[in-house]
């Protein structure tokens, strides 16, 4: 068995720090880079990239939505046209920094709430496909398993990754549970690697109603903004590895 272990990294703007790249770099085997559109600024996105590169980790693009004081979580209606070349921006300034640091973007991951839109969606989804798309065709689209999303792309022709995240809450419905809920994001390191490695094994998460949703996932996900990154994604990989599970990318 073999699953990809990603983070959503690049993450700090200027003066303000956010997440523990280097040591995140060390533990997962993609990164989400994000674009400068929800965080990160140039220089140090490309210092992240170079760490990445040296890591040997794989790259993607955390395209988002304009909105750097929301961290791009807040749930915008943009235009077709604004949002395609939007995300068409977003991937080909992360590509030509990756160029620089020695490495390339091989996938994209949406974040935040552009994420968790597109997932159900049509419109928005499909400017977003269209986006990749006219980027490069080859470019793989991470997306929350289970939802409609991936089978638009699939039938847009796009290569798909099916996602799960470790550090949040799923309704039975199988969707994230909202950030502005109640125990929405998980904390406890131990908890969440038996989660995972239960997702990995049996295809199975336990829902924040206490019933089971089936999901099938090529990729796990640990925030690299919270608190307890390192420490959950430092539990979560030994306990896989100690299972006998391979972390490599899909990318890879």
């Amino acid at each position: 068995m073999q699953i990809d272990l990603n983070s959503d990294l690049g993450e700090s703007f200027g003066a303000w720090r956010m997440g523990d790249d280097a040591a995140m770099l060390g533990l997962v085997s993609s990164a989400n880079v994000a674009c400068g559109f929800h965080a990160g600024d140039p220089a140090g996105l490309l210092a992240t990239l170079r760490q990445a590169a040296q890591s040997g980790v794989a790259v993607g693009a955390h395209v988002a939505y304009r909105d750097l004081q929301g961290f791009g979580r807040r749930k915008m209606e943009v235009d077709s046209a604004d949002l395609i070349a939007d995300v068409i921006y977003q991937i080909g300034a992360l590509q030509a920094l990756a160029r620089v640091a020695g490495t390339r973007v091989s996938y994209v991951k949406p974040h935040g709430a552009l994420y968790n839109t597109i997932a159900q969606d049509p419109r928005q989804a499909a400017d977003v496909i269209q986006a990749i798309l006219a980027v490069d065709a080859s470019l793989t689209l991470v997306g929350l398993a289970g939802s409609p999303l991936l089978a638009w792309a699939r039938a847009a022709g796009l290569p798909v990754v099916a996602e799960a995240f470790a550090d949040r809450a799923y309704t039975a419905t199988g969707a994230l549970v909202s950030r502005r809920e109640p125990g929405a994001v998980l904390h406890d390191a131990n908890l969440i690697a038996q989660r995972m490695l239960r997702l990995v094994r049996d295809g199975v998460v336990e829902a924040i109603d206490g019933s089971l949703i089936h999901l099938q996932a090529d990729s796990i996900c640990v925030h690299g903004d919270s608190p307890d990154a390192v420490a959950i994604a430092t539990q979560v990989r030994a306990t896989l590895e100690q299972a006998g599970v391979q972390i490599h990318s899909f990318a890879a």
